[in-house]
């Protein structure tokens, strides 16, 4: 099992940065990548941005390109979500999920709420 907690929310003015925190514990060497989603409200969840664990190659959704940035710290088990220009449309619950693969997560953070103000 890979225990996923997420965090680093909160209410910004549009323009504004975040840095979202995803510490990882348990069996992470059974994962390959890691990766955010949100889900705004009324809508589906939708992918953000992923990461492997090595090689450390990273794939974003077009909606972030050039906004966001994923990284990670091997040592602590950590990725994170850089924010910048964060947009009102950009307002969700942030999830955090490890997976097998760059396509396939089984395990999920418990969400951190981004509100972005116009």
């Amino acid at each position: 099992q890979v225990q996923l907690v997420d965090s680093g929310g909160g209410l910004v003015q549009a323009g504004a940065s975040l840095r979202l925190s995803c510490a990882a514990s348990g069996r992470t060497s059974s994962t390959y990548a890691m990766a955010w989603f949100r889900q705004a409200s009324g809508k589906e969840r939708e992918f953000v941005a992923a990461i492997r664990w090595s090689g450390g190659s990273t794939y974003y959704a077009d909606s972030v390109k050039g906004r966001f940035t994923i990284s990670k710290d091997n040592a602590k088990k950590t990725v994170y979500l850089q924010m910048n220009s964060l947009k009102p449309e950009d307002t969700a619950i942030y999830y955090c999920a490890a997976g097998r693969s760059t396509s396939t997560y089984d395990y999920w953070g418990q969400g951190t709420q981004v509100t972005v103000s116009s």
